[in-house]
């Protein structure tokens, strides 16, 4: 059991676990960069973090409202939530001769962003539970 003390924390642990998944993706990558007709894969979670973090913080989506103008229409049947983070593959990069198209300066790049971005976001966490930390310490030395 955890304790939440923000609304953010579980948008940054969401985010965390975005980043680590894209990580073990861009390691994949690597990992088969000599495998023939293998294509580089990526994930895209932007989407799923923006609904994400709208349904965090308590923030209506803008959505169009259909009109049922007459009685005789189909109701508007209720919407599945596609927002998940998608994989997809990442080409336009050149194949090699054996169908391979991994280009590792692209991957090392992307895991390097990535792995920035997964730093920041636990030094974020860490500042967070840091000052949460220190009240609760100095709220013990003042009785």
């Amino acid at each position: 059991m955890s304790i939440e003390y923000s609304a953010s924390h579980a948008l940054a642990a969401k985010a965390l676990d975005y980043r680590a998944i894209r990580q073990d993706m861009i390691s994949s990558n690597i990992a088969n960069a000599d495998t023939p007709y293998y294509r580089p894969r990526d994930v895209r979670f932007e989407d799923a973090l923006a609904h994400e973090r709208a349904k965090v913080l308590n923030q209506g989506t803008p959505k169009l409202q259909m009109a049922q103008t007459d009685e005789a229409h189909l109701p508007l049947a209720e919407e599945k939530s596609s927002y998940r983070a998608k994989t997809f593959f990442r080409d336009g990069h050149m194949a090699r001769n054996d169908g391979n198209s991994v280009d590792l300066d692209v991957e090392t790049t992307e895991m390097s962003k990535n792995s920035i971005m997964f730093n920041a976001l636990v030094g974020a966490m860490k500042k967070n539970s840091d000052i949460y930390k220190s009240v609760i310490d100095s709220s013990s030395k003042v009785s």
